[in-house]
């Protein structure tokens, strides 16, 4: 099996993270803390919100996924990795589709 090598790294100072208040039902506690969660990544324009969850960090998790899930940060994930590998366009899909398999993903999770 071959080492693997790290491309880059996207830290939670690359993400604009807020936090609100949920809306609808729940009552007072949903009405008045702050759990909801919306994160944006700048540079591909991904949003990810989640209000699901009473905890903020679970909250916090779930946007988090949803963002790495939409289409616009997988375009711009791709692209960023043809770059730091130098690939031609034609080599670029096959490339990125193979280091995008589920078991070659790692997400972390900061507190």
């Amino acid at each position: 099996m071959s080492e693997r090598k790290l491309l880059f790294s996207i830290t939670q100072r690359d993400f604009d993270i807020q936090f609100t208040k949920g809306s609808g039902k729940g009552g007072q506690k949903r009405n008045k803390c702050e759990t909801a969660c919306r994160i944006v990544h700048p540079e591909s324009g991904a949003v990810g919100y989640s209000e699901n969850f009473r905890s903020q960090l679970q909250n916090k998790k779930a946007a988090f996924e949803r963002l790495t899930a939409t289409d616009k940060f997988k375009q711009w994930h791709k692209l960023e990795c043809s770059k730091r590998l130098g690939l031609w366009e034609a080599q670029v899909e096959a490339a990125v589709d193979a280091a995008m398999r589920p078991d070659n993903l790692k997400i972390e999770y900061i507190e």
